[in-house]
């Protein structure tokens, strides 16, 4: 009888990556495509997006990556008490290397003191990988795939804002938000999808941020201020006029995701993740099923 903290999921966490890396969520999916007839016939951001959209097909088909920037792996791990944390961030970072090997993932992993690259994804602190203790009897691991251009625009505001004439309010983290999209113009490969964080320290922020990708795009805020936020957001977004890469057109992001924590009095931060339109995520559970242990992935 094979227990959940005895389980090895290294070969569970390959076939993770490689869902992640080469097949594009449908919530994803369905945007661009909805994206794509909205756009002018003959239009560069039409022709695009239709790029775009044979790219994911044909990735899906041979299982190859979406983008030849498979990014930096993001695991956010919840786990039940009994668990072995070291064992499971063994087991992700063999299933990393495995990856490489594999052609799922390109070797990202750079020293940043010598500029050596460590050829399987592995080094200091590289995959990032988050543990969460839970009251649930299961393993949850998902996975982002966070890419090197949309993260270069990635940015963080403190506020209040002189030069936005933001305040320490929604409408000052409106005004910044907007900023951040209009400076990052097609640098981040638009469009985009946007994970803010109001509040926290700045480390705190850009992570709970980040924490905003996993959300599926039709997934609603439970609070009704944030929920009405990032609808302004997005629509407000989408009439920059940045478009696809950058070529103008109405879609400069595909949704909008916030989240808020609590913060110093002092200090009011926001954090704005931009990730690129192959936002790349995926989920695995691990349950005890009897005498064996089921893997499942969505």
């Amino acid at each position: 009888m094979t227990q959940l903290h005895e389980i090895d999921l290294t070969e569970a966490f390959t076939e993770l990556i490689r869902r992640a890396a080469t097949d594009l969520p449908a919530d994803m999916e369905s945007a661009l495509a909805a994206a794509k007839e909205r756009e002018e016939e003959g239009s560069a951001a039409k022709s695009s997006l239709e790029a775009i959209l044979t790219n994911v097909q044909m990735a899906r088909q041979k299982s190859t990556p979406i983008c030849q920037d498979t990014g930096t792996p993001i695991f956010e791990v919840s786990y039940p008490l009994g668990v072995s944390t070291r064992a499971l961030a063994a087991q992700i970072r063999r299933a990393a290397a495995i990856a490489t090997e594999r052609a799922y993932l390109r070797p990202n992993a750079v020293d940043s003191i010598s500029g050596k690259n460590s050829g399987d994804n592995t080094g200091i602190d590289f995959p990032t990988i988050h543990f969460h203790e839970w009251d649930e009897p299961y393993i949850q691991v998902d996975l982002l795939l966070k890419g090197g251009g949309c993260e270069n625009v990635s940015t963080q505001y403190k506020l209040p804002d002189s030069s936005l004439k933001a305040g320490r309010d929604l409408e000052g983290v409106r005004r910044v938000v907007l900023d951040a999209v209009h400076q990052a113009q097609g640098k981040g490969c638009a469009p985009a999808v946007l994970g803010v964080a109001i509040g926290g320290d700045r480390g705190s922020s850009y992570i709970k941020s980040k924490e905003q990708l996993f959300r599926k795009l039709d997934e609603p805020n439970p609070d009704p201020q944030l929920a009405a936020l990032e609808e302004r957001l997005y629509k407000e977004a989408n009439e920059l006029g940045i478009g696809p890469m950058g070529f103008g057109g109405k879609t400069s992001v595909l949704g909008v995701k916030v989240g808020a924590q609590h913060r110093l009095p002092a200090s009011y931060f926001v954090s704005v993740a931009y990730m690129c339109w192959a936002n790349r995520r995926a989920r695995l559970i691990a349950r005890q099923d009897g005498a064996e242990v089921e893997v499942s992935y969505a």
